[in-house]
């Protein structure tokens, strides 16, 4: 039965690594006609018995299929794992401009028949220069540059322009800067100028550059986008976005190279370049917003719609509920104000919470934006809150546009006053008793004297002496805290040169015993604990940095200074140094002595 099982299992994996076989092809995406490329199919196993490729439009094939094959093996945790690919590679040259479809291969893999997808390429008319774009690796070559190594202006440039030229205020537009190459372009760098009067979002600024390749003016360059801006105009008139410097370092042919110097290591083929890049400047004309302007405008501009919701819809009074205004589209969303709502009488609104879901893109701001009212009712009935209304700019059908949500109904039951004040319904019973004429009171009032103020009186006297008397008990305290605190420095540093002398007998007694990492670490309690007791310095800011500034503070000489940091640095280098540690136990043990003796002579 296990063998049976074992074959269905080997069977199986037979007939699964089949279907898990795959195909692809490879090939650049462009190309000049004139030029060779090379065209790609790996299959994902070595058993291959057949590969049939259909024509190759567009282009002449030169040469192919040549094979080549690679295997890999892998070991991870015991668990070996092999994979094997054929490449089969055929050489081709393009002879028309225009978009091809490389054709699909089918290929047998233990008798079953395995196919690939297809591929596009675009085909550019050939440069007129005699340096054109690389095929081989799908970047530019080096263009034409003088024999001082400049590069000219058609050989690398960047482009500004603007998504539109006429817009409203508030609008947005999309600012492009494109790059054009034919050079080796290996660093670029430029930062967009303060631009008054726009509001500016940048898209995609992390994205990595791509170059594509695009026919201009005749020569086939190397493109990529740059940077991209979203802006929108905050005034209207003629604006001018102005010229942004970019620093290129491009790598160009030495020409004036001696190769016997290139042969014997003494200079290269190539040299850096560097090259300040200008872009034209972009003006753009901004109208004003049609008037007259209405007096509920939001400020949006763009294309939006709004919903609302209100919960709960019944509550007692003196409770809060929630209102949730949804504005949703593509514009400047993150300039527009929130709607206003009217509430009935005796509600109270809260500025509201928003809440930004948007994303930057080349129409501005899209997605949505929240904003949640908390409405708290003061008395109970019921109520019917009126639709909201937002009122935005359409530049598209260059109009105003006012969005409503449906009317809003809220039930509220008589809840408890608000505590220390009075409600609105007992304020207005107020006011009705307050027009009844009521009975004259005859009687002789008690009327008492009132204090005309604190000052002065006992309580007073009683709470400025009692102040007085604290104040002068906590400084009493904090001064006898203080000295205690010097007397204990004090002593600390009298007994400093008697505590050293303790560690450094014990490290004696360990030199004696040949224990040298106990000797060592012994030796450095010695030093820096000498130093800690003399000048007052806790263990943990015991730094040798610290040491050197606390002992220079105190006037020690620069030599006595020296003479302990080296002693310092020895003992420390000799405890992990390699090699036999005992062989400078005694010279380190006389270098710490003297040291400390010294210092305690002069401090």
């Amino acid at each position: 039965m296990n063998r049976i099982s074992y074959t269905l299992f080997l069977l199986l994996m037979a007939v699964l690594s089949t279907f898990a076989q795959t195909v692809r092809i490879q090939a650049p995406d462009v190309c000049e006609v004139g030029r060779r490329i090379n065209v790609s199919y790996v299959v994902d196993t070595q058993d291959v018995e057949d590969i049939q490729v259909g024509e190759f439009p567009g282009f002449e094939m030169l040469y192919g299929p040549s094979t080549s094959s690679q295997s890999s093996f892998q070991m991870i945790n015991g668990k070996t794992t092999h994979s094997s690919t054929i490449t089969f590679t055929y050489v081709l040259l393009a002879e028309k401009e225009g978009d091809y479809t490389l054709p699909a291969a089918s290929v047998k893999v233990n008798g079953k028949t395995i196919r690939s997808g297809t591929a596009t390429i675009q085909v550019l008319p050939s440069s007129n220069s005699s340096q054109g774009m690389s095929s081989a690796h799908g970047s530019s070559s080096q263009g034409s540059h003088h024999s001082d190594g400049t590069v000219s202006d058609r050989d690398l440039f960047i482009t500004a322009t603007a998504s539109k030229s006429r817009i409203f205020e508030q609008e947005a537009v999309v600012l492009t800067y494109k790059l054009y190459t034919l050079v080796n372009l290996r660093q670029l760098a430029g930062e967009m100028p303060e631009l008054d009067g726009f509001h500016c979002q940048e898209l995609n600024s992390k994205a990595q550059l791509s170059l594509k390749y695009e026919r201009y003016n005749g020569r086939n360059y190397g493109t990529a986008i740059w940077r991209q801006y979203v802006l929108f105009p905050q005034k209207s008139g003629k604006m001018t976005i102005p010229s942004v410097s970019f620093d290129a370092e491009v790598e160009v042919t030495n020409h004036t190279a001696d190769p016997f110097d290139i042969f014997f290591g003494g200079g290269s083929l190539t040299q850096m370049f560097r090259k300040t890049i200008r872009t034209p400047e972009v003006e753009i004309d901004v109208k004003p917003l049609p008037s007259p302007v209405p007096s509920n405008f939001s400020g949006a501009v763009g294309k939006f719609s709004m919903t609302g919701t209100l919960t709960p819809e019944q509550l007692d009074a003196n409770d809060a509920a929630s209102m949730r205004i949804v504005v949703s589209g593509q514009g400047n969303m993150k300039l527009m104000k929130s709607p206003s709502v009217d509430m009935p009488k005796d509600f109270e609104v809260y500025t509201p919470k928003e809440t930004d879901k948007t994303t930057s893109t080349a129409g501005g701001a899209k997605g949505n934006v929240i904003f949640d009212y908390v409405i708290v009712p003061r008395h109970g009935g019921r109520y019917s809150i009126p639709p909201v209304e937002f009122v935005y700019f359409n530049p598209d059908a260059e109009k105003y546009v006012t969005l409503r949500t449906d009317s809003f109904h809220l039930a509220v039951a008589k809840g408890q006053p608000v505590a220390g004040g009075t409600s609105v319904r007992e304020k207005e019973d107020l006011r009705v008793l307050s027009s009844d004429i009521h009975y004259i009171n005859t009687r002789k009032a008690n009327i008492r004297k009132s204090v005309d103020g604190f000052f002065g009186t006992t309580v007073y006297v009683l709470i400025y002496i009692g102040a007085l008397t604290l104040f002068l008990l906590l400084l009493a305290i904090f001064y006898r805290q203080a000295k205690a605190n010097a007397d204990i420095a004090r002593k600390r540093g009298k007994r400093a040169g008697k505590e050293a002398t303790k560690r450094l007998k014990v490290a004696r007694k360990l030199l004696k015993n040949h224990e040298a990492g106990p000797f060592y670490e012994e030796t450095l309690r010695a030093l820096l604990g000498y130093v800690g007791d003399k000048l007052n310095i806790p263990m943990t800011h015991l730094a040798k940095e610290n040491v050197r500034e606390a002992l220079a503070a105190r006037g020690v000489d620069e030599a006595l200074i020296r003479q302990y940091m080296d002693v310092l640095e020895s003992c420390e280098f000799a405890r992990f140094a390699p090699g036999d540690p005992m062989a400078t136990m005694d010279k380190i043990y006389e270098s710490a002595t003297q040291a400390i003796n010294n210092l305690n002579k002069n401090l």
